[in-house]
């Protein structure tokens, strides 16, 4: 009888192990399937393609430089990468249109991309738009150089803020309470002007630097440092001045004097800075200058300059890509990047 009992508790013993072994077996495969079903999808034939990760795919994609044209590792910010060089392949068809790749966030895995032309010019700012509040970034006569407001602008921690500092006294003003003439433009009519497809391929709350850019600078840290003093959140927007300066492959070129005093930074710009165009156009920063409510543009021959809010110059229209797009194309002129989100 005892026998049998130790037979009895032997098989209910060697059940449980069964049972464990395939229960954990079963949990196995489902956290495997749960963290490949994350990274795998099935397409409309059939075929099982890797999952969007828009900014990591595309560095895994172009692969990186340290010299020439193409993709680096940037040097001032974490976990970004630029394009830079005279002729880079980070040309993009978007919205039917030729385009450009300004850089990559793998933190995010967003795509940062330019228009690869000029818009008509226009005013970044005048005073019929209404803005004017006694403040140094506005002026009855110039507008203001302000590209968002009060209620778009953060801080270098993305808290909000109603109040910014000018670089070259610390002084706090209050921000314009409306945005500027050439925000409400982008946002508005030209972003309501692109096809569905490229709409939907925005990203709507990307963060762009809007802070005041002194202009004798002459270190690029502190380029940044200026320009990650506000921020603004939104959809279109354009480049800040540095973005200008890191896209260039001229080791004399990595600072706002440079681009605006040394000539060998902007004579034949074409032939180390991609962003380069004979025109000229704005970027979203405003200038230090304590009076004249000027914004910094690229001039003609390739050099940076800033000029007054009510000025007219072309425009060069930046969107950020959602990180669910996915890319195809190698982008060459003749074969360039396309995205899709599905």
């Amino acid at each position: 009888m005892s026998r049998l009992r130790h037979r009895s508790r032997r098989k209910n013993k060697q059940r449980k192990i069964i049972i464990i072994s395939i229960c954990s077996i079963l949990l196995f495969m489902s956290a495997g399937y749960a963290a490949m079903s994350t990274n795998l999808e099935i397409d409309a034939k059939g075929n099982v393609i890797k999952k969007a990760n828009a900014g990591s795919d595309l560095v895994d994609q172009a692969g990186t430089v340290t010299s020439g044209d193409g993709l680096y590792a940037d040097s001032y910010e974490e976990n970004v990468y630029t394009y830079r060089g005279a002729n880079p392949n980070n040309y993009v068809t978007f919205n039917g249109e030729q385009w450009r790749i300004i850089s990559v966030n793998t933190a995010d895995n967003t795509i940062k991309i330019m228009r690869n032309g000029v818009l008509s010019d226009r005013a970044f700012d005048t005073s019929s738009n209404g803005r004017y509040n006694s403040s140094q970034y506005c002026n009855y006569s110039s507008g203001c150089n302000i590209y968002g407001s009060s209620s778009t602008l953060y801080d270098t921690n993305l808290s909000p803020i109603t109040t910014l500092g000018r670089e070259y006294n610390g002084t706090k003003y209050q921000l314009p309470s409306k945005e500027s003439e050439m925000s409400t433009y982008l946002n508005g009519t030209y972003y309501n002007g692109l096809n569905e497809t490229a709409r939907s391929m925005v990203k709507e709350d990307a963060v762009y630097k809007v802070g005041v850019l002194y202009y004798d600078n002459n270190n690029m840290i502190t380029d940044m440092n200026q320009l990650n003093a506000a921020k603004w959140k939104g959809k279109i927007g354009l480049i800040d001045p540095s973005e200008y300066l890191r896209a260039s492959t001229n080791s004399s070129c990595t600072n706002i004097t440079a681009y605006w005093t040394t000539s060998s930074c902007y004579n034949n710009s074409s032939s180390h800075n991609w962003m380069y165009l004979n025109d000229y156009w704005w970027t979203l920063s405003p200038s230090s200058n304590s009076s004249s409510r000027n914004v910094w543009y690229v001039v003609s021959s390739g050099y940076l300059s800033h000029n007054r809010a009510y000025s007219s110059h072309g425009v060069r229209p930046v969107v950020t890509l959602s990180p669910d797009v996915k890319i195809s194309g190698s982008g060459t002129v003749n074969d360039p990047y396309t995205f899709r989100l599905n």
